[in-house]
């Protein structure tokens, strides 16, 4: 039940899913509340404008992102974990395995174990199963990091974790089987602060080697402040509304796992 209402109710605090509870409370007030229901219409259409500028939809997701910037040269470790939420199953019509935006993972995952980073790669994420069918997420991601080159003899699953708390318990479960202690993490830039918290939190030397940045520093430092730019980024799109959401549900999921005493 917590899982479906971590997913449920967020929902109806990110601008889209507010804005349509306040045009839909709009439509029981038209006859008899006119003035509300302007009033309703008026903080909805506000929410969708603020939520998808791409100013405030940029700095907020910055502010995580820049708490875990890659170093130049990451260390070596005993292991590299990766956590699940990049890649849709092979069912019809997908000719193979699709990859999110989010796909950076299991690809960054590749190359860190190509460059020499560690010996193994954990793979962690299974598959909700109302949200659709399909394999568990670490055996798709199993298929895409074999591809591109890691060898099946170096790669361990984790098929049963639905989210970031259950990944480092399970994760943490692998580790102690075999007295690895160091690993590389591992997962979006935007969700490493939460992520890294909740994997030390169970004792993992965990070093955060973030990927899938939203937000380049060239944005933040060196904004285009041309006329033409200004102009097209105070028109909202769904692009930054999904940015903005991004980083809402990671300041929210810290909250709730800090409360639940996960970090």
């Amino acid at each position: 039940m917590f899982l479906f209402l971590s997913k449920l109710l967020p929902l109806f605090i990110y601008p889209v899913g507010l804005a349509c509870i306040l045009l839909l409370v709009a439509l029981f007030t038209v006859w008899k509340r006119p003035r509300w229901t302007a009033g309703l219409i008026g903080v909805a259409l506000g929410l969708l404008l603020v939520g998808g500028n791409s100013t405030l939809a940029t700095q907020i997701t910055y502010s995580l992102e820049k708490q875990y910037v890659p170093t130049a040269d990451l260390p070596t470790a005993e292991a590299i974990v990766v956590l699940g939420g990049s890649i849709r199953s092979q069912l019809p019509p997908r000719p193979w395995i699709d990859v999110t935006e989010a796909g950076d993972r299991p690809i960054h995952a590749a190359q860190l174990y190509r460059q020499g980073k560690a010996p193994l790669v954990i793979l962690s994420g299974g598959r909700i199963s109302w949200q659709g069918e399909g394999t568990p997420e670490s055996g798709d991601m199993a298929k895409l990091v074999e591809a591109l080159g890691v060898p099946a003899s170096a790669i361990l699953q984790d098929p049963t974790s639905l989210n970031t708390y259950e990944n480092a318990v399970n994760v943490k479960k692998i580790l102690d089987q075999r007295g690895i202690r160091r690993v590389l993490l591992v997962t979006s830039a935007v969700h490493m602060p939460r992520s890294i918290q909740i994997f030390k939190k169970q004792g993992i030397e965990a070093i955060p080697a973030p990927t899938d940045f939203l937000v380049a520093t060239e944005e933040i430092q060196n904004p285009v402040r041309t006329i033409e730019a200004q102009i097209l980024g105070s028109i909202p799109e769904a692009d930054n509304l999904h940015k903005l959401t991004r980083a809402l549900k990671e300041y929210i999921g810290i909250g709730v796992y800090r409360l639940r005493g996960w970090l």
